[in-house]
């Protein structure tokens, strides 16, 4: 792969993923505010004042009913919280669930101000780039009569999705629905942790977002180290911090006994492609092809698919636990 298009497709998972390549992200701050509400929120009353995830103080005048969303990971959010039929807008990257692609695209890190304005909606769902890079776009939008909230995709933690997930249930009346999906995630994290407890011996597990020439790997404060933790394996990188670029050498060094892919989606055949690498033969998830890719969404999102994100590396890592 020529390094220009991996730099663009890195710029693209910037956006999609968490913002893997800068680092952790959020410090909850936001949510810690939005705990304190002026406006009680458990009967999903309006209008309501909330604190969205910049610190922003955001008065919801009434139930939104056209809602756009422009952060792939809130948009699985709201579906799953049985609002697709008030979503009238999504980023061009959205992909899931599959009727996502029916509805009007209108931009990504760089918002179509004229298309949003044109779907003429009462809530936008941006995240914390367009905050950063977009504050003239959103003081138009908010000009405009929409009410702008900020929920953060740059999360690394279960404990910061469950949180988003519950205030985008409170900002769009849905409490009991969010607290709801939040409490079974929980509940099947609880017990695929249960299983882990039969792993008798633990594997090292290298994980790999991004391929050659410039490799990328998960440590700690990141979803898959919980992850990691939670099925009873080790995470070959644990000695990183957040999202790091490590060079070839070390990544061999690290000699881990299972290899994680999580770039499936734009490279073709990619456990082949890391068996075929000169000087790792020796290593032993090469040498016993013990390499799988798994569903970059799943790992990387902070949504309700987390949990799948999980049950794949544990699939994967032990087979015979994890049937």
């Amino acid at each position: 792969m020529k390094a220009n298009k991996l730099v663009s497709i890195i710029a693209a998972l910037l956006f999609l993923t968490l913002s893997i390549l800068t680092g952790c992200g959020s410090n909850g701050a936001g949510h810690d505010e939005h705990k304190k509400s002026e406006t009680a929120t458990t009967k999903d009353t309006y209008p309501v004042t909330l604190t969205d995830d910049e610190g922003e103080k955001v008065t919801i005048e009434k139930k939104p009913e056209k809602v756009i969303s422009v952060t792939p990971s809130t948009t699985e959010i709201v579906y799953a919280l049985g609002l697709g039929d008030k979503v009238v807008g999504v980023s061009d990257y959205d992909n899931y669930p599959p009727e996502v692609t029916k509805k009007e695209k209108v931009g990504a890190v760089d918002i179509n101000l004229e298309k949003v304005l044109s779907l003429q909606p009462d809530l936008a769902l941006l995240d914390d780039t367009h905050y950063k890079s977009h504050k003239d776009v959103i003081k138009k939008l908010q000009d405009a009569g929409i009410a702008v909230f900020i929920i953060n995709s740059s999360k690394n933690s279960f404990k910061e999705a469950y949180d988003s997930i519950k205030l985008v249930g409170e900002v769009t009346g849905t409490t009991k629905k969010a607290d709801a999906i939040v409490k079974d995630m929980q509940n099947q994290l609880a017990e695929i942790k249960e299983k882990a407890k039969a792993v008798k011996e633990k594997k090292k597990v290298w994980v790999e977002v991004s391929p050659q020439p410039e490799i990328y790997t998960t440590g700690k404060g990141t979803y898959m180290q919980e992850m990691l933790d939670a099925i009873g394996a080790e995470n070959a990188a644990q000695d990183q911090q957040g999202w790091a670029k490590v060079s070839e050498e070390q990544a061999v060094k690290y000699n881990p006994d299972v290899i994680i892919t999580t770039y499936g989606y734009y490279v073709k055949n990619p456990a082949e492609q890391v068996m075929s690498r000169k000087g790792w033969a020796a290593v032993p998830a090469v040498k016993n092809k013990q390499v799988f890719d798994v569903n970059s969404d799943t790992v990387t999102r902070p949504g309700p698919r987390l949990i799948e994100g999980v049950a794949a590396l544990g699939k994967a890592v032990y087979p015979d636990v994890f049937k």
